[in-house]
């Protein structure tokens, strides 16, 4: 199984399995990631399941569609490397992950 790593905002580490063909964002949630909120169950309509996605994976984890990338729009300090977790698919390639949480998202 691929493991991904979240890195909260205050700097809580989470080194987790990840099931192949799930969502980065469903991933969090089935570990208790408290900074992934996902009020939209995965529907890209909402951002509360924004991440940082670290520099050295964003060329693997790949741009935003254009419908994620609207509603990153609407998301608060959106940067280069923002994606919503619900649009990230888990592959084998992402074995090794690292995605980063706002300092404002959270329950």
């Amino acid at each position: 199984m691929p493991k991904i790593t979240f890195i909260e905002h205050d700097g809580s580490i989470h080194e987790v399995e990840a099931e192949l063909g799930a969502s980065v964002m469903e991933t969090a949630l089935r570990n208790d990631i408290s900074s992934i909120v996902a009020e939209c169950g995965g529907g890209c309509t909402c951002a509360t399941c924004h991440v940082y996605v670290d520099e050295a994976w964003v060329e693997r984890v790949g741009p935003p569609s254009p419908s994620e990338d609207a509603e990153l729009d609407a998301a608060f300090d959106v940067r280069a490397n923002s994606r919503l977790s619900c649009q990230i698919t888990v592959t084998e390639a992402l074995d090794g992950l690292i995605v980063r949480t706002p300092s404002y998202q959270g329950r």
